[in-house]
């Protein structure tokens, strides 16, 4: 099946020219299109106390995106928790640890970071393990990233404080793309409730990360794509690769 239109489950990119899939849609000539599959909501601070959760004992922080670090910093605002400036922070990649300038000064914090992963975090967390963690996440959390900790013995405390609720995906043709990417659960969940007769058929699938692997093929979907691979650590990498081979084995066959 030759791709030609793409659909990412996740919202449009400020300037596309200069994302990977920009780069994707120009080296293949592909029709890339962005649809938000999930909405953000946060917890307020009554669900959280009585989830049972606290701020309270911990002298670190694991943030692994984005919206981890900015429903951390409302959930304290609204619980009238004061940070203290001797939290250490714990970031899945360069790009979130510098997001956290928006809330502290970066330069006055014991800030740490992996590379783009939680197996490369989790290299980082056992350097600290004197460290008491908590764990900011949604209500749909990552468990393969909770059982890598808990094999480690790393000492920590999960808090939920936001939940992924599906986006209204009415208006959106699904089946006008050869191609749908996900990187969540959260993604998946809304694509079945927005298309509750959803079938596969051709249609490819490219999933990021093992949580959402799992999820997919127990929806009884398959996976096509899936990402990160050794050989690509990225999801636009992990498209290059597949449409490189199956180019490859076109000419392949057109040759016999």
């Amino acid at each position: 099946m030759k791709i030609k239109n793409i659909l990412v489950s996740q919202p449009k990119p400020a300037d596309i020219s200069k994302s990977p899939y920009g780069e994707l849609s120009k080296k293949f000539n592909l029709n890339i299109d962005f649809q938000k599959f999930i909405t953000i909501e946060g917890i307020s601070a009554q669900e959280f106390r009585m989830k049972k959760n606290s701020f309270n004992g911990h002298s670190a922080v694991i943030l692994t995106s984005r919206h981890a670090v900015d429903h951390f910093f409302r959930i304290a605002k609204e619980l009238r928790k004061e940070i203290p400036d001797s939290m250490k922070y714990f970031c899945i990649s360069e790009s979130t640890a510098y997001y956290l300038q928006k809330y502290v000064q970066y330069r006055k914090r014991k800030i740490f970071f992996g590379k783009q992963n939680f197996k490369d975090l989790l290299e980082v967390l056992k350097k600290h393990s004197e460290e008491t963690f908590m764990v900011p996440s949604s209500d749909v959390p990552n468990q393969a990233m909770f059982k890598l900790l808990d094999k480690e013995k790393i000492n920590y405390s999960q808090g939920v404080i936001y939940r992924t609720v599906p986006s209204d995906l009415s208006g959106l043709d699904i089946k006008k793309y050869d191609l749908l990417i996900f990187f969540s659960p959260g993604g998946i969940n809304s694509l079945l409730t927005n298309f509750p007769d959803y079938k596969q058929g051709d249609q490819l699938i490219a999933a990021f990360g093992p949580s959402t692997n799992k999820t997919l093929k127990e929806a009884g979907l398959t996976v096509n794509i899936p990402a990160p691979t050794q050989s690509a650590p990225s999801m636009a990498m992990a498209i290059d690769y597949y449409i490189t081979e199956c180019e490859k084995e076109r000419r392949r066959r057109s040759r016999k």
